[in-house]
């Protein structure tokens, strides 16, 4: 049977080391047909220049373990590279595939995965965005549209609104009160399109990322950052 792990924010090469064979020495064990997912900002495809060496490095570092990585999109990424990686059919929903290891799961999708109902939402809103530089260091793309949150209804529908896992880089808006004092949360922001997933859909658990915690809600929300926690299958 694959296996299925996950974990935070990897933010490029920056805190990558975590998937290191001395730090994640299950990793050693796997095979192609097992995966790693990462909940968001990913930040390998980043610089707004083109591909760096340091990027083509690392994701070619990625290639050669011995695991599938996969990842949703978090708030640090450079979309107007990402959305430019050809969109294919992988597992029953849409993907980026950045190289033969290393898969985008896109918004609003629902896959099939090691026997299981996958269902992915990247994005989020960058609180530090007045700091950084429009198409440079910030991409608006970063907020899920009204169709992407459309098209994500219309594949929950298709699966009866019941999915095994769910894996986002924000959280909803109900949690995100829980947590933090967020009074002035947009109706119109990603915490709230969650929160209509998160009060439509029947899950077994949801993972998200962004807040760089490790921390579990009740008992089938977790929020992770540096944990990598293989996911019961």
């Amino acid at each position: 049977m694959s296996k299925l792990f996950i974990t935070g924010d990897i933010h490029g090469d920056l805190e990558i080391n975590r998937l290191a064979s001395d730090k994640f020495p299950a990793g050693k064990e796997l095979t192609k047909n097992d995966y790693v997912i990462i909940c968001g900002d990913f930040g390998l495809i980043w610089n707004y220049k083109g591909m760096s060496k340091e990027e083509e490095y690392w994701l070619n570092w990625l290639k050669d373990k011995p695991w599938t990585t996969l990842f949703v999109d978090g708030n640090h990424e450079n979309f107007v590279r990402l959305n430019d990686y050809k969109v294919e059919e992988w597992n029953g929903g849409k993907v980026h595939k950045i190289n033969d290891s290393v898969i985008h799961l896109m918004r609003g999708q629902v896959y099939d995965l090691c026997g299981k109902k996958i269902f992915t939402y990247g994005g989020a809103e960058s609180t530090d965005r007045i700091y950084r530089v429009e198409f440079k260091s910030w991409w608006p793309q970063e907020t899920p549209t009204r169709e992407e949150y459309n098209e994500a209804i219309d594949n929950l529908s298709k699966a009866d609104f019941k999915v095994d896992y769910i894996f986002t880089h924000d959280m909803p808006s109900d949690y995100k009160r829980k947590l933090f004092y967020s009074p002035k949360i947009s109706p119109n922001s990603t915490p709230y399109q969650l929160n209509d997933f998160n009060q439509l859909c029947e899950y077994r658990d949801w993972y998200c990322g962004h807040y760089h915690i490790d921390v579990d809600i009740e008992n089938n929300f977790h929020m992770l950052y540096k944990k990598i926690v293989e996911v019961t299958l």
